[in-house]
């Protein structure tokens, strides 16, 4: 059986982990009021004030443990899950009769869908939870997440990052390029879509390999359609530009306008009874989409340098996005510098990289910090690497306009001092005893 969005919530709902909302709840602020304050808590909302018919379902990954429930899979094992799923693909089946294609709309109003606005500052309603499938003449079928801010009854600007994949496929074609937006994707192919493989790679493919993607053919294109997800917007990225933004981002800070691509929508197409995916920007749900599936890439990238790489882990504290931690077994006194190096390739965006050892739980925030104040002597363990490319969401760094964005990197070695009596570094652990001997109930 396909495990979609409506088999995870009945999981979760059946675990009580799931939160409904039946009173009649606006989409303009208040969903995501409400949204927000059970950040980390699965919520399906029932009743959408504007959407007579839709209900919408928010903090679907917003934990790692959701996401483990999601691929089956436990939360240490996501990383090397993923990484297998990158390196072994897997073709996806073809069928007919496709559940997200039962109700079609030809003549589509985008103010009849539950599109959410988020927060006084947007720019409009805006749909975070879209994966785009477009094809580049070159290297065929891509999977990506772009956000959508609505202008118009058939019309969004999206924000699509120069001289990356959809924009260099736009800038090939003749015209417009032909897109399939889905929403309320099964969670495999919410976690393939926001991997970043080489080009060339089909993210279907890869969310295949995560748990079964079956795949049918677009009534507008030749593309392929997500037999199971919930909506699907047909239509076209234009070469026509307009306003997107203001947009609160990973950081919690808000976006500059920008001009962007008009994407005009020819068809809409959704399951019964449809359940919409509202993605909070900013929330933990944005931050494991984001953060979480770089893991795997800088994993690789640190392992191809020779370094016995353990765990990867882009952290919370960092936005999931700017910092990232990785675990080794050294075995050279060069191997924390080749990590951190290595893993700046692996992810380009990041701005701290902490190398650390086996024994530092790399989940728990004092545990690495108890590593820095033990293990690292800035004048020795600091390497710093000025004005590199960085990353558009790092409000301190230099933003160019037209240009990549600038910032200063640094990598961190938290390791065992080399030359230094290991011991030294142990940790005493207290023997355990029954307190049920000594506390009174």
């Amino acid at each position: 059986m396909v495990k979609d969005i409506r088999t995870f919530i009945d999981e979760l709902d059946k675990l009580g982990e799931l939160v409904r909302i039946e009173r009649p709840v606006s989409k303009q602020f208040e969903l995501a009021k409400v949204q927000h304050a059970l950040d980390g808590r699965p919520v399906l909302f029932e009743n959408i004030a504007e959407s007579p018919g839709w209900r919408v379902v928010g903090n679907l990954v917003s934990t790692r443990d959701l996401v483990a429930k999601g691929l089956e899979t436990k939360k240490e094992e996501i990383i090397f899950k993923l990484a297998n799923a990158i390196e072994n693909r897997k073709k996806n089946p073809v069928i007919d009769n496709l559940p997200s294609q039962e109700v079609v709309i030809k003549d589509p109003d985008l103010d009849a869908l539950p599109i959410i606005t988020h927060y006084p500052t947007d720019g409009g309603p805006y749909i975070a939870s879209a994966v785009f499938i477009v094809k580049d003449p070159d290297y065929g079928i891509n999977a990506c997440f772009h956000r959508l801010m609505k202008v118009g009854k058939d019309k969004f600007t999206a924000r699509i990052i120069e001289k990356r994949g959809t924009d260099t496929a736009l800038q090939k074609v003749d015209g417009d390029l032909k897109a399939v937006i889905a929403i309320g994707n099964p969670i495999h192919l919410l976690i393939a879509a926001s991997i970043s493989p080489a080009k060339g790679v089909d993210e279907l493919e890869i969310a295949q390999a995560l748990g079964d993607l079956p795949l049918g053919k677009a009534l507008t294109s030749d593309l392929p359609v997500p037999a199971y997800s919930e909506v699907i917007l047909e239509g076209r990225i234009t070469k026509a530009k307009d306003v997107e933004g203001p947009f609160v981002d990973l950081t919690g800070t808000i976006d500059h306008t920008r001009e962007q691509p008009v994407v005009e929508i020819d068809m809409i197409t959704h399951r019964k009874n449809p359940i919409w995916h509202s993605l909070l920007p900013a929330s933990n749900e944005h931050k494991i989409l984001m953060g979480m599936p770089r893991e795997p890439t800088i994993y690789k990238a640190v392992k191809d340098v020779g370094v016995d790489v353990k765990n990867v882990l882009i952290s919370p504290g960092g936005c999931s996005w700017l910092h990232g931690i990785v675990q080794i077994r050294k075995q050279s006194p060069d191997d924390p510098k080749k990590a951190i190096e290595a893993a700046f390739s692996g992810h380009k965006s990041m701005k701290h990289c902490i190398v650390v050892d086996e024994d530092i739980n790399i989940y728990d925030p004092q545990d690495l910090e108890w590593a820095i104040a033990t293990r690292f002597q800035a004048s020795k363990d600091l390497y710093v690497f000025p004005n590199q490319p960085g990353s558009s969401l790092d409000p301190s760094g230099e933003h160019p306009p037209g240009e990549k964005a600038r910032t200063d990197k640094a990598g961190v070695d938290a390791t065992v001092p080399d030359g230094k009596d290991p011991k030294t570094f142990k940790r005493l652990v207290m023997e355990g005893v029954d307190l049920d001997e000594y506390v009174r109930k």
